[in-house]
């Protein structure tokens, strides 16, 4: 997807959770009360103010922006049938590369797509990276494409688990109590989904490990590249063998492309753009809003996919995957109440520090 795949780490200037919270707080602004030294942070009626809240709002609404339209993905992914999965992805990749070197153009951002595409240490993960988003891709058009949408929510869903395993087993970091029960609660979600379904669920494993492996390295190219930068990078290591793939199934005759009228043409072709407007929303929202905001707007597309796969794909939900998805929630609710709280703990720290160096 974004797909939530980029909200892992696309955001302009943005690279870790500490970089973004910590740019969040810097821009807070500050007045000096009449009464003393203290500092008063953003506040009603509080010259400076307004553009807090201003930008916060905006962050925000870019936020839902993104995540609303990669929750909303399944529908286009819809209306493009009888286009297969691998067609799909071939022109969204072909032309999410001409719309991004539009923006580039006109934004006269050149350069520094040359010295991204220069720079081994941006280049070599940003061409891994395209990798795994383009597994990511094809395995959620197929899900979607195959009356299993409800599964490729689940794969979001579980995401924040699978960043929580990559943490321990790649970073060697060491879990909280709330983060090793919510990762326990998550085994349990999978052996119950897949007793409910008779088989691993795949997909959503596929997803959610090829989505969180791509946030990993994406994190390691850090704040080198923005959002416009790294997807086009990301599309012209993958494009000629989308290119490739689009003249194989025209020559097969199993390309849809100029065979299902202009309507069906468009709406291939604008691919490009469905791709890369949601990247570009979360780079704005990313560096507007703190890291925990960002983690709990994510849920937002994964609710809206599940939401689209009942309501208008009528997908099947016995008793046994209701009780495995809400196994999953259950482990998500614990994963948000100890990021909140590791958030307010470090931010009370912070306060403390300042005041310490204010004395």
């Amino acid at each position: 997807m974004r797909n939530i795949a980029d909200a892992a780490g696309v955001g302009a200037n943005v690279s870790t959770p500490d970089q973004i919270t910590a740019n969040s707080s810097s821009n807070q602004p500050t007045t000096t009360t009449a009464g003393g030294g203290g500092k008063v942070t953003g506040g009603a009626g509080i010259p400076g103010s307004k553009p807090v809240r201003s930008e916060s709002t905006a962050g925000i609404l870019f936020g839902i922006g993104a995540y609303g339209l990669w929750g909303l993905l399944p529908l286009y992914f819809f209306v493009l049938m009888p286009a297969s999965a691998v067609e799909i992805v071939a022109n969204r990749v072909v032309w999410s590369l001409i719309f991004c070197a539009l923006l580039i153009t006109i934004t006269r951002a050149w350069r520094v797509f040359g010295a991204a595409v220069k720079d081994k240490s941006v280049f070599g993960p940003l061409a891994l990276a395209a990798g795994l988003i383009a597994i990511n891709w094809l395995t959620y058009t197929f899900g979607v494409t195959t009356g299993h949408a409800v599964e490729t929510s689940l794969g979001y869903f579980i995401n924040p688990l699978v960043s929580v395993l990559l943490g321990v087993f790649v970073l060697k970091e060491k879990l909280r109590p709330l983060q090793w029960a919510a990762v326990g609660i998550g085994f349990v979600a999978v052996g119950v989904l897949t007793f409910s379904y008779g088989q691993l669920p795949w997909i959503a494993l596929i997803l959610a490990f090829s989505f969180g492996l791509y946030g990993f390295v994406k994190k390691r190219v850090g704040p080198k590249v923005d959002a416009l930068t790294s997807l086009s990078v990301e599309t012209v290591v993958l494009v000629p063998f989308a290119a490739i793939t689009m003249v194989v199934l025209g020559a097969t005759g199993a390309a849809t492309l100029t065979t299902q009228g202009a309507g069906h043409f468009w709406l291939l072709v604008a691919s490009g753009v469905i791709t890369a407007v949601p990247l570009l929303f979360f780079g704005a929202s990313a560096r507007r809003l703190p890291m925990t905001t960002i983690g709990l707007l994510q849920y937002f597309a994964p609710v809206l996919q599940f939401v689209v796969a009942l309501t208008v794909f009528n997908e099947t939900m016995t008793t046994a995957r209701w009780i495995g998805f809400c196994v999953v929630w259950l482990a998500l609710i614990l994963l948000t109440i100890d990021m909140l709280r590791t958030t307010r703990k470090n931010s009370v720290l912070k306060k403390r520090a300042r005041l310490a160096a204010a004395q």
